[in-house]
């Protein structure tokens, strides 16, 4: 207890960084256990239970289900989801944080927790990145959706499962599936405020401020052949462009294959542009070599951002006078001037073709190889951002994958662990995940929290803590009406879920609710459903529930975050679930 009481402070402080506090714990436990073992253990029995962790298949299903979401996002199989829901918040932020946590809610009824939030989790990311609201305000509302949807019927989450199943072995009848579904969708009802217009409030901005300006790039925009908009006008495909692309050159009459038009607009929107208008903003025969290197060589295809120096052969060079394409095999996909020097070369600006001069920014595309050359060569300097293009040639197959191993966990083919591994593993095999790129895909912060929360779990629940707190606990229940009793046990259940695992509460919580209701004379099945949902209120600690560190770094959340968001709907459910607990069952 005094562990876990030791690590929870330094969490909430903030001073030490979350590894630095996980380690510290583990390495307490194992030098604690070592010297002073568990009855009928040997010392270095204590040393594989503090390191038993990084080899648990919670661990092994986390870093896999990150794998899988990377897969996701790196082949812009999300792409279609996304850009929907982008609508929707386009037509209004908070209409789309509602959709979205119903979405959430109804999903994780039917589906695994876990499945359904790493299925939601790179498109809130990715709609975070194209404006909508930053992934800090929509991740821990989202998370907390899906955990309430996942204990409204006893196939939400596995622990649900494991305590009708200890409360059947107890004697008690067969709770059906959705036996005690009216009670969360009320306590849902009531919750549901909080998380849509009160939890989004409470946390930060994730989102990186701009230095200066966001940068626009002035390109070319060149209609394709097959393009469906051929023969439209302008004004059929104005609201379907994003809001960061304009056109410099208003296009009169209707689309024409091969038509060139004068645009601008940040690199996302240029993207997102040519996916709408079916056009190239770079000379279609440069674009098809880089693609076939790409595929030839198993490498991907990058998009850097290069400041023009002084010394630069391109300055006052037009791009089709560069001669980049062909020495070099890349592609220009725009240019940015700063403000400050726009208005020295304002007439420059509205020239057919750009004239490069020192301080632009170049959109360039290209494998990083010809890249870093072309950037060597023409003296220009790499900027911060390089970002790889979504490989969308296995985006079926990606999601495939996906959808595969959330289906088959989701209807108990298999354990979770083992369909998550083994979609990661065909993500490898089939190329949707580099290996080289798995860094990128796992959370070292995430890894070593989920290690020393299994160890601590484990040694509050093998040392006898969990058990003498029930103990503690039953002796004041008698005193307290029976809608403080079911209040106190989800409260106590909840503590364990926060701090060891929702197994071990659930473990713990059955059989010491079932006594208590014997001693007591009270009715045990609102005081088992009293520890049910208490296993399921897990949002006060990043180490409650693994989903809850599956957010974490994606959300750049801190420990406080949790506690500051958490604690007060922790109460709230309580309150809520206790007084329907009581109204339900006559007490």
């Amino acid at each position: 207890m005094a562990v876990t009481i030791g690590m929870f402070v330094a969490f909430a402080r903030g001073k030490m960084s979350t590894e630095i506090v996980s380690l510290l714990t583990i390495a307490v436990i194992a030098v604690g256990l070592y010297f002073f073992p568990l009855a009928g253990t040997q010392p270095t029995d204590g040393l594989a239970l503090a390191f038993s962790g990084f080899g648990h298949y919670a661990l092994i299903t986390i870093c896999s289900l990150m794998i899988m979401g990377r897969g996701l996002v790196v082949t812009g199989a999300l792409e279609p989801t996304a850009r929907f829901l982008e609508r929707v918040f386009k037509f209004n932020l908070q209409l789309g944080l509602l959709v979205s946590l119903l979405l959430a809610f109804f999903l994780s009824m039917v589906i695994n927790d876990t499945p359904v939030l790493v299925l939601l989790l790179p498109i809130f990311v990715s709609l975070a990145a194209r404006g909508a609201l930053p992934a800090s305000k929509t991740l821990m509302p989202l998370n907390a959706a899906v955990l309430i949807g996942g204990m409204a019927t006893t196939i939400g989450t596995s622990t649900n499962l494991l305590v009708v199943s200890i409360a059947r072995d107890l004697g008690m009848p067969q709770m059906g599936l959705f036996h005690f579904t009216p009670i969360v969708l009320t306590a849902a009802v009531v919750a549901l405020p909080y998380l849509w217009l009160v939890m989004p409030r409470l946390l930060g901005d994730n989102r990186t401020a701009a230095d200066g300006e966001t940068r626009r790039f002035h390109s070319r925009l060149r209609i394709g052949e097959d393009s469906s908009l051929n023969g439209k006008d302008l004004s059929a495909v104005m609201s379907k462009l994003p809001a960061d692309f304009e056109f410099i050159d208003t296009p009169g009459g209707v689309f024409q294959p091969q038509q060139r038009l004068r645009v601008s607009g940040t690199h996302e929107a240029l993207e997102d542009a040519m996916r709408t208008l079916q056009g190239e903003v770079a000379p279609a025969w440069v674009l098809e070599r880089i693609r076939r290197a790409s595929s030839d060589k198993d490498l991907d295809i990058m998009v850097v951002e290069m400041a023009v120096t002084a010394d630069s052969r391109l300055i006052s060079r037009t791009l089709p006078t560069s001669g980049i394409a062909d020495l070099y095999g890349v592609a220009v996909l725009g240019i940015h001037r700063p403000q400050p020097l726009i208005g020295d070369r304002h007439q420059d600006m509205n020239s057919v073709d750009l004239r490069i001069g020192e301080g632009d920014v170049l959109l360039v595309m290209g494998l990083q190889a010809e890249l870093q050359e072309f950037a060597r060569s023409d003296s220009l300097l790499i900027l911060d951002g390089a970002r790889e293009l979504p490989r969308r040639s296995k985006a079926v197959l990606s999601g495939a994958i996906m959808l595969g191993s959330v289906g088959t966990a989701s209807i108990g083919l298999f354990p979770i662990a083992i369909s998550a591994l083994a979609g990661a593993i065909l993500m490898f095999v089939t190329g949707c995940v580099k290996f080289d790129r798995v860094g990128r895909a796992l959370s070292g912060k995430v890894i070593v929290l989920v290690a020393a929360s299994i160890a601590v779990g484990r040694i509050i629940l093998e040392s006898g803590a969990a058990g003498w707190l029930g103990q503690l606990l039953s002796l004041f229940l008698q005193f307290l009406p029976p809608a403080a009793i079911l209040a106190v046990i989800m409260l106590f259940v909840t503590l364990l879920t926060n701090f060891a695992s929702n197994a071990t509460a659930a473990t713990v919580g059955t059989p010491i609710a079932f006594n208590i209701a014997q001693q007591l004379g009270l009715p045990a099945e609102p005081l088992i459903l009293a520890v049910l949902f208490g296993c399921n209120l897990c949002y006060a600690t990043p180490i409650a529930y693994q989903t809850n560190m599956l957010i974490m770094s994606e959300g750049s959340y801190e420990f406080k975050d949790y506690i500051r968001t958490g604690l007060p709907l922790v109460l709230l459910m309580t309150t809520t679930l206790s007084i329907l607990l009581a109204l339900k069952y006559g007490m």
